[in-house]
C-alpha cells in the first residue's frame, strides 16, 4: 500500500495551523484554503477556495468531512438533515416543509469571514452573539468584500431565519444532537412596519379593475382570472389572509355570515352577510359549478363539506396559495401600468385585510388575541377630546 507524499513545512500557512495535522486534499495559496473539484464539462480540475487566513484546523477538517460524507458529525449541517428527516418535521404541512428546508439552505450555505460555510461549524461552537450578529446582518444587509458575497436588507427574512434556527437547536436539545440553544434570548430584527393598505379610493379603483378584465374571455388579450374581484371582497369583508381565502370550504358557509379559518394563532370568528359578500361567494360558487360540470370533464362532488373547496383552478382543484400570489402579482402589475393607481399605491392583498379591519367598527373582528397586533391592523387616526379644564391657564391662575 502507497502512502501519499508527506507535506512540506511551508512558512506561508498562518502560524496558528499545525501542519502536520492538516487534513488530506486541501491545500494553501495566496491567502486561501482551497481544494481540487472536478470540472462541470470534463476539463481540467479546478480550485474552489473554501476557507480563508482565520479557519481554524477543526474548520478544515470539518470542510473535508463534509466532502466526503456530506456532513460531519456535530455540525449545524447535520442537524438540519437530521431535523429532517425526523417525525417532528414530517408532521408539518407541505408549504411549511419547504420554508424551512429554504431557511436551512440559507444558513448552511452562509459564508463565514473566514470563507467557511455556517454550515460547517459544530454546533456547540455557536454562541448566542453570534446569532444576535447574523440576526443584524440580514436584518441590515452587507456589502460584499474579498471572502463573502452582498446580502440586502430584509428584516423579515432575518426573523423567519432566526425563528427556524431557535426551533431546531431547541429540537436539537431535546433530541441529545447539541448541550445549549444559543438562539434564544436573541433579539429580533425590527421589521418595516408598511402595510402596504389601499386608501379607500385604490381599493374601488382596483376592484372595478379586477371586474372589468375578470369579465373578459378567459383566453382574450387582457383578461385576468373572474375570481380575482370576489377574493378581493371576502379578504376585505371578513379579514381574511390570501391562505385563508384559498381554504374556504362550503363549511365556512354559515346562516348568519362566513366562518373565518384564521392562521398563526388568532382566533375564528363569523362575519355576518352583506349584499357584496353574498354576491362573491355566489359568484365564486357559480364559477366552481361551471368548471367541475364542464362538458366530458364532470368531476364528483366531494361528499363532505370540508372537501369542497370554495376556490378551485381552471383544472378543478383547489388554488394554491402560491397560485394566487402569481396572479395578483401580474393582475396589480398591470393596474399600475395602465394608470389604475400610481406606483406609489400599489398594495398587496394582504393589505384589504389591514384596510377591512380599519374601515370597520369592531377592531377585533380580525381575530387577534393580543392588543398589539390589533394596533398593528388598525390604521385609523384617532380622534381625542382636549385636556378641559384642568390646565392651569383655563382655570386662570398663574
Amino acid at each position: 500500500m502507497t502512502r501519499g507524499r508527506k507535506r512540506k513545512f511551508n512558512p506561508a500557512i498562518p502560524g496558528h495551523i499545525e501542519q502536520g495535522a492538516l487534513p488530506k486534499g486541501i491545500y494553501w495559496h495566496d491567502g486561501r484554503w482551497f481544494i481540487y473539484e472536478d470540472h462541470a464539462e470534463g476539463g481540467r480540475r479546478v480550485k474552489r477556495t473554501v476557507a480563508h487566513a482565520s479557519a481554524r484546523l477543526s474548520d478544515l477538517h470539518a470542510i473535508v468531512e463534509e466532502m466526503r460524507t456530506g456532513a460531519e458529525r456535530g455540525t449545524l449541517r447535520f442537524l438540519f438533515d437530521r431535523y429532517h428527516e425526523s417525525s417532528d418535521f414530517k408532521r408539518l404541512a407541505a408549504g411549511t416543509r419547504r420554508n424551512y428546508e429554504g431557511y436551512a439552505e440559507v444558513l448552511a450555505t452562509y459564508v463565514r469571514k473566514d470563507g467557511t460555510s455556517l454550515g460547517s461549524i459544530q454546533v456547540d461552537r455557536i454562541t448566542t452573539p453570534v446569532v444576535q450578529r447574523l440576526v443584524e446582518t440580514f436584518a441590515v444587509g452587507r456589502p460584499a468584500n474579498r471572502t463573502q458575497p452582498a446580502l440586502p436588507a430584509y428584516p423579515s427574512k432575518a426573523n423567519h431565519l432566526h425563528r427556524f434556527l431557535r426551533l431546531t437547536l431547541s429540537w436539537g436539545v431535546r433530541m441529545g444532537y447539541c448541550k445549549t440553544n444559543p438562539a434564544k434570548g436573541v433579539r429580533q430584527a425590527k421589521e418595516r412596519g408598511d402595510a402596504r393598505m389601499p386608501s379607500q379610493e385604490a381599493f374601488r379603483a382596483v376592484l372595478a379593475f379586477a371586474r372589468e378584465r375578470g369579465a373578459l374571455p378567459s383566453n382574450a388579450k387582457g383578461s385576468f382570472p373572474d375570481y380575482l374581484a370576489p377574493v378581493m371582497i371576502l379578504a376585505y369583508s371578513v379579514r381574511l389572509r390570501g391562505i385563508e381565502v384559498c381554504t374556504l370550504t362550503d363549511a365556512h358557509r354559515q346562516a348568519e355570515g362566513v366562518h373565518s379559518n384564521r392562521r398563526k394563532g388568532s382566533r375564528d370568528n363569523v362575519t355576518e352577510w352583506d349584499a357584496a359578500m353574498i354576491e362573491a361567494w355566489e359568484q365564486l360558487l357559480a364559477r366552481r359549478h361551471r368548471i367541475w360540470n364542464r362538458k366530458g370533464q364532470v368531476r364528483p362532488v366531494p361528499l363532505r363539506a370540508n372537501d369542497r373547496f370554495l376556490l378551485v383552478e381552471r383544472s378543478g382543484e383547489p388554488i394554491t396559495k402560491s397560485a394566487l400570489d402569481s396572479a395578483w402579482q401580474r393582475f396589480i402589475t398591470e393596474a399600475v401600468r395602465v394608470g389604475v393607481i400610481s406606483k406609489a399605491e400599489r398594495f398587496a392583498l394582504h393589505g384589504l385585510k389591514h384596510r377591512g379591519i380599519t374601515d370597520g367598527d369592531n377592531k377585533a373582528a380580525g381575530g387577534h388575541v393580543s392588543e398589539q397586533m390589533r394596533q398593528r391592523y388598525d390604521h385609523e387616526l384617532p380622534v381625542v377630546q382636549p385636556p378641559g379644564r384642568r390646565n392651569a391657564l383655563d382655570r386662570g391662575t398663574t
